[in-house]
Order: C-alpha cells, then structure tokens, then sequence
C-alpha cells in the first residue's frame, strides 16, 4: 500500500487549511452558493437531498485497517453509524453536517485519506481489479500504474477543469474485473509478442445517459509511454470536447461525433510532441512505486482445516460463493458481502467496519479491498483460518453467500438521498432481496448480475447489468425500467429495453417472471446472460407484459 511522503502530506494538510478558510467566508456570507460550489466539489462535498455528502478517496479501492477504523469512528462522530461503499470504491457519508466537514477532513489526514479529485471535472479515483496482486490470471500487477496515475493526475493544472468529469480504470488480468471498456481510458495490461508488458487503451466509454462501450484507440501501447499518451488523449479531449451542454460533454461523445480514427490521428498529433518528455516512465520509477506493494509474509501451508468443516451446509455455500483462488497455495480472497437482506446494498455500519478491520488485522496483513460491486474484500486470508473468519464475520451480518448471485445487488443511493434520483433505489432492491431469500434457490440458478440505478446518470451501472433496472420520472411519480442483456468484463455489453416500465410494486413480480423464464428454457448449465444472448429478449417480454402486449 502506498504511503505518504513529507510532500504529499503536506499538500493534503494545506488543502484542508485552505478548505476551512473557504467554508469559513462561505457561513459568513462572504462567499454565494454559486462561489463556493466549485470550492466544496474540488473536496469531494455534494449538496443532497437531505444534507451535505461527502465522497472519500480509496485509490484503486485500497484501506488499511487502521484507515477502515477512522472511517468508522467518523460514522459515529459526524454522521449516523454508517458509510456507503461506491461503485467507484469509494466511500460517501450521506449525513454530515456543513459546518463540520473540515473536521472530518483533518480526520482523514490524519491517516493518510481525503476527498480530493471526488467529484467536479476532473480526473477522478483510478480504479482497478479488486484482486490485484494476489489473482492467479495476473500478468501485470496494475496498482503499480493506478498509483503512477493517480499522482500525475492529482491536482495536475491542465486537467483541473475538463469539460466534464473524467474516470480511468486499470486491469492487469486475463479476466477483467474492472470493466474497462465503460471508462473514459481503460488501460488493459498484456505481455506482447516479445514478452514484454504492454497495454490495450479503450478510450471513449462510459455509462450514464448515452451508454456507450469503449473503443480500442491503441493496441500494443509500450507501458513506459502510460502517462504521456493519458496525457495527449486529455488534451485533445480538453480542446475539443463540449462546453457547451453537459450531456454531450463527455469524452465518448466527442469519440463518436470525430470517429475513433480521426480521433486517434488528433491524440497521434499531440502525443508526438510529449512522447519521449519527462512523463515517460521508466523502470526505476516503476521500482520505487512498486516497493509500496511487496508481498506480505505468506506463511507455508501446512495442513487444509477446510476439509473438517465441508459438511457445514451454511459454510460450504459460503466457501463456494466467497473465497476466490490465490496465487499461493494454502490462502484465498475472501469477499465479505455488504448485500444481507434488510441492508442497503453497499451500506456498512461502523460496527461491521470495525470488525472488518479486526479480521484484517487477524487474518489477512492489515489490509481491506472495496470492490466496484461494493463489497469489502480480505485479500489475503489462509485456508486453516477461514471457517474461524465465517464465524466471526456471519456474526455481523457481513457472510451472506451470495458473492456473484441475484442479491449481490449494485445499487445507488438513489432518491432517498441524491437530488439528481428520479426514483428510489434502495427499497427495490430490498423487495428484491425479500422474494429471493431462499440460499439454495440462488445458487441453483447461478450468476446473475441485476444492477438499479436511480436516474440516467447510472451510478449503479444499470446499463451493464445481465438485469438492469432504472428509475425513471412518469408525470410526477416513481417507476423502473428494466433492460436485460448488459454485461461486464472481457466481454461487455448493453443490456436492451424491454418494454414499458413497471411501477415500485411490480418490480418484485417482474424480476420473478424473468427468473422463471430463464430457469424454464435454460440448457443443462447454461448461464442466464448465455440464456439472454441464445433465446433473445421476446420470451422475457410475454412472460412479463403478456402476448397482447407484447404485440401492441
């Protein structure tokens, strides 16, 4: 994990100072709302529905549990007991006071966090697998660059005013977790032909009101050029892209208006001219960045306790659903699921962030994963420790086995708190939880994706969900429109709309009629986005509107 040097505690300690100034003239009338709205978004600080929310840094989704432990003491002191883990793994606090964020953000400092870079139009958290580092189909470990990244685009002038807000992500495994190709830049390392590291640069992705999948803008790009071609796609982005309206402001915009090969011959332009400048990496600084990231002390394995506890129903279907494979023998990644029933997807109290950060200490080095689905991640967990782990963590409700499953739920915060929502989130996905409560119904029906999303700014990735479900304003009240077929990872895709959308009440009934046509035409094995992508969207629409319908 990185560290702060003199210089970078420094910067962060002088923005809090300068914010506290800023908030200060704000309550005394010397500045207007207008005035200080750029003020409070270059530190992470939104205007909600109910109260102020916070936005709090966890580059490329990585805590201490020491920094996990001051997230939970200000949940207690400034908001109401919990935190809400984003798809940006990030964390947001819905319920600070105004007055007090500049003693949060002290707080923050104190262990090394802040809330820079947030929100506002810039580049904002790198984001990257939640694996990274331990994953058996790693080629290149990608927090080395997402940390390179992260430094150069940290208060970097030219990039302070974009014209919109600007997200990267970072893979570095065969399998991509970190859905690269919905990204303004997706940077996929590989070895190339002459075995070297190497990255694929998807340029032009992005969910929201125009979903639209990345392009390929370089397919062999030498890794010691990352920061100097970032660079000249942003400042291409920065000269041509729209001002002018905030929905077409977006980069994917601009790569569809130019097309991605006269887009590419402008970034070819400007990279030209920075190629080989002082923003080349070369492999000292590689070195000096990756010496924050070094393995822990893995111990030998010895003996496999698993084995005396498989006749555990409970746990065997935690095993199956929450442990992932290691790149040591004897250890596996533990997924701690922020999904029970009765529990906003993504919400932890500080009482289970308090617990995770003592199984962090306990069982896995100090150190805690978020994930983009907002789950918390154990990383490196030995096998004889992990029925004693499943014991600890079901006691706070943080071992529910349904990793990767329908109630894994990614959801926004949607209208219960984001004044941009135009329906609530959080209660559909509780109905949800609700009808699918039975574990052994879950797990018979395997993988399923079903992200909601509150408004089309789509916050909870509706759009890349294999069930995706929107909410959307129909003269003054709540309903949800549902598209299927959306997909993450290597090989990602937009999900399709169905049909009319659905009223709060209906969605529970929806969701079951297309679970059922799934499970009745399904082959032996068959996954539900195969199933989807096989059968087509019209056997979902007759068994959810019926045949009349459908045809009108």
């Amino acid at each position: 994990m990185y560290k702060y040097d003199a210089i970078d505690q420094r910067l962060v300690d002088e923005r809090v100072n300068q914010y506290e100034g800023q908030l200060s003239r704000y309550l005394n009338k010397e500045l207007s709302d207008e005035e200080f709205r750029p003020l409070r978004l270059q530190n992470g600080l939104y205007i909600q529905r109910h109260a102020p929310m916070l936005r709090v840094a966890i580059p490329y989704g990585l805590l201490s549990s020491v920094q996990l432990r001051k997230l939970s003491l200000i949940a207690d002191k400034y908001d109401r007991g919990y935190g809400h883990f984003s798809t940006r793994q990030n964390i947001q606090f819905n319920w600070p006071m105004l007055e007090d964020t500049p003693k949060i953000l002290k707080e923050l400092a104190l262990v090394e966090m802040h809330a820079i870079q947030t929100s506002g139009n810039c580049i904002r958290n790198i984001t990257t697998d939640q694996f990274s580092g331990v994953t058996p189909d790693e080629i290149v470990d990608p927090r080395y660059v997402a940390e390179i990244i992260r430094q150069w685009s940290t208060f970097h002038p030219e990039f302070a005013l974009l014209p919109r807000k600007f997200k990267i992500a970072v893979t570095g495994s065969k399998k991509d977790r970190a859905i690269v190709q919905a990204h303004d830049i997706g940077l996929e390392f590989f070895l190339n032909q002459e075995n070297k590291r190497a990255i694929k640069v998807w340029v032009g992705g992005g969910l929201g009101r125009t979903p639209i999948l990345g392009s390929v803008i370089k397919e062999d790009l030498a890794w010691e050029h990352i920061l100097t071609y970032c660079e000249a796609i942003l400042r291409v982005y920065n000269l041509y892209g729209r001002r002018d309206n905030m929905y077409k402001a977006r980069i994917k915009i601009l790569v569809k208006a130019l097309g991605i090969e006269h887009f590419r011959e402008l970034v070819e332009q400007e990279w030209k001219f920075i190629k080989d400048g002082p923003n080349t990496i070369d492999e000292s600084e590689l070195k000096r960045v990756a010496s924050f990231f070094t393995d822990p002390p893995y111990e030998k394995h010895t003996q496999n306790k698993i084995n005396d506890h498989l006749d555990n129903k409970s746990f065997k279907q935690w095993l199956d659903r929450c442990t992932h494979s290691h790149k040591n023998k004897g250890y596996r990644s533990v997924t701690l699921s922020l999904k029970a029933n009765h529990q906003a997807p993504g919400d932890a109290t500080s009482e289970q962030m308090r617990l995770v950060a003592d199984l962090a200490d306990e069982y896995s080095f100090g150190e805690v994963r978020v994930s983009h689905e907002q789950n918390l991640i154990l990383a490196d967990v030995q096998e004889d420790n992990l029925f004693d782990l499943w014991e600890k963590a079901k006691s706070k409700n943080l071992a529910t086995p349904n990793v990767g499953l329908l109630t894994d739920i990614v959801c926004c915060p949607g209208g219960d708190f984001c004044s941009l929502a135009n329906a609530k989130s959080i209660p559909i996905a509780e109905s949800i939880q609700e009808v699918f409560e039975d574990m052994d119904y879950l797990h018979d029906i395997g993988e399923i994706d079903l992200n909601i999303s509150g408004c089309m700014n789509a916050c909870g990735h509706h759009h890349v969900g294999h069930i995706g479900i929107l909410g959307v304003d129909k003269d003054g009240s709540e309903w949800y429109q549902v598209t299927l077929g959306g997909n993450q990872g290597n090989f990602a895709s937009i999900g399709k709309v169905i049909g009319p959308s659905f009223s709060a009440e209906e969605m529970p009934a929806v969701i079951t009629k297309i679970i059922g046509t799934y499970t009745a035409q399904r082959h032996l094995d068959e996954s539900f986005i195969d199933c989807v992508v096989r059968i087509g969207l019209e056997p979902f629409k007759v068994s959810v509107y019926g045949a009349k319908e459908v045809k009108s």
